[in-house]
């Protein structure tokens, strides 16, 4: 006996080679110990529905997609930057706000202030954003502390969202995310100190499953990155990073490099960059709710980055400075209108594509047996709507792990 069988439904399986969105129309999946046990046709079903499972719930032709992922996120941190926004409409740019003390150390101040269970109780606001809307995992950086003490408050608040968040929780240690104040004439012995102290503390604690740095020109060099990767890498953490948002520092060629799981922002990624992320298999994060927020006008390289066979992911970047977003349906729809991805696209940047970029295409990102049985349910009449409406409610049941939750 199956624990759960869904009937009565179409399935966006996102599995590829199948029709668009690995289509199966009226059919039904049956979950088994939190795993996917039986997906198909319904019509293929071996007895009635009401002989195979404990609990039969039919769907009224609706539409079930694998849980929705968010692959990039800074979920967890204090205070807000509202006034920044404010100043950026008045005229000042990403680069002159955090020349001036703004940016990145604002929050760092605000969260290293901020008591763990502090943090907990904001970022779990700001998760049920998007576990109304069918995220079931979600990746969270740190970076807001960029000491230990406070980068280890940070993850462990991280790992705390999962229970009540009923969300698979990746965690990813940004130490090189901005200079702290207290490192501001002495950059190397910072840039050290997250490799030599850091990285070896984070890793023996299972804090992290992987590293991330902002390579940028207000942030670290390719060099700075490279020293932190091999220490990544020395303590079995897999690495990803913040490449070509601002300018082409060429840390994508880096990345791919070290074999990274991702490249994310990329809007300046030049030819190189592309051709060495398609050859090492790195995922292209796209992230068009910073490039809304901040008002970019240069597109990532979409068209090249296609046809160069890169997986494209696609992420929400919730943050308080450039990304202060907790839809991901949004960041669907942004994905499409702003960088031109189909629906289709868009939907698989963010299950099977964004799957990929954690490390866990193997468990989860689409419908297929032994799967994850994370699913989203949708009362659309086709999953092209989830990039097509704004704002409206589409969600009818978030599945997690088998459990309606």
């Amino acid at each position: 006996m199956f624990d759960t069988l869904w009937i009565d439904a179409n399935l966006a399986t996102m599995a590829p080679g199948r029709a668009p969105y690995g289509a199966i129309p009226r059919g039904a999946v049956a979950a088994k110990d939190g795993k996917i046990a039986w997906i198909g046709f319904a019509a293929d079903l071996p007895k009635p529905a009401d002989e195979l499972a404990h609990e039969v719930r039919r769907c009224d032709n609706a539409w079930i997609t694998p849980g929705l992922i968010e692959c990039h996120t800074h979920l967890v941190f204090g205070g807000n930057r509202a006034r920044e926004f404010e100043m950026r409409l008045e005229g000042a740019t990403y680069e002159q706000i955090a020349h001036a003390g703004g940016g990145i150390v604002s929050t760092v101040a605000a969260t290293r202030a901020a008591s763990k269970q502090d943090l907990i109780e904001s970022a779990l606001r700001r998760l049920a954003g998007l576990t109304r809307a069918g995220v079931t995992t979600v990746e969270i950086k740190s970076g807001y502390g960029l000491d230990l003490e406070t980068e280890i408050k940070m993850l462990e608040a991280a790992g705390a969202l999962a229970q009540p968040g009923a969300v698979r929780i990746k965690r990813t240690f940004l130490g090189l995310h901005a200079l702290p104040p207290e490192f501001k004439e002495d950059r190397a012995a910072y840039v050290q100190l997250v490799a030599d102290v850091m990285i070896p503390a984070i890793a023996a604690s299972g804090l992290a499953d992987a590293v991330d740095a902002f390579c940028e020109n207000i942030g670290f060099t390719t060099e700075e990155v490279d020293y932190v990767f091999s220490a990544a890498r020395a303590n079995g953490l897999a690495v990803k990073l913040h490449a070509e948002q601002l300018s082409n520092q060429h840390g994508a060629s880096l990345a791919a490099r070290y074999r990274a799981l991702s490249a994310d922002h990329l809007e300046y990624l030049d030819d190189a960059g592309v051709a060495a992320m398609a050859a090492a298999g790195t995922v292209a994060v796209l992230l068009p709710g910073a490039f809304y927020f901040l008002r970019e006008k240069r597109l990532p390289p979409v068209e090249k980055l296609r046809a160069a066979g890169v997986r494209m992911a696609v992420a929400g970047d919730c943050n308080p400075g450039t990304s202060p977003m907790t839809s991901p349906l949004m960041a669907l729809n942004m994905a499409c209108t702003l960088f031109r991805l189909t629906p289709e696209e868009a939907l698989a940047g963010a299950t099977r594509e964004a799957a990929q970029a954690l490390g866990m295409g193997d468990e989860l990102g689409t419908l297929e047996l032994g799967k994850a049985a994370d699913l989203a349910i949708w009362n659309v009449e086709s999953p092209a709507e989830l990039s097509y409406w704004l704002g409206a409610p589409l969600l009818r049941e978030r599945v997690f792990a088998g459990r309606v939750v």
